[in-house]
């Protein structure tokens, strides 16, 4: 399992708002993030996007931006039917 350094924006708008929207923590994002089940593209952004399972049995997708080989920002993150 990789490891990455993930950008959390703790401002009003910020990565961390879009996914607390969405009943999604950054543990839960990163949780994705790093042991992904599935790996694509977003139809509507052109960005990275990751599925997996979360601790609650809850189906998400992670949009983010790589930044390098190693760094993620999080764009946004919801719960997906599988």
């Amino acid at each position: 399992m990789p490891y990455y350094f993930v950008f959390w924006n703790y401002e009003p708008g910020g990565n961390v708002e879009h996914i607390a929207d969405n009943d999604l923590t950054q543990d839960d994002v990163e949780s994705v993030l790093f042991d992904p089940d599935e790996r694509g593209v977003s139809r509507s952004s052109g960005e990275e996007v990751v599925f997996g399972e979360i601790a609650d049995g809850r189906y998400i997708m992670v949009v983010f931006e790589r930044i390098s080989s190693m760094e993620l920002n999080p764009i946004t993150a919801y719960e997906v039917d599988r």
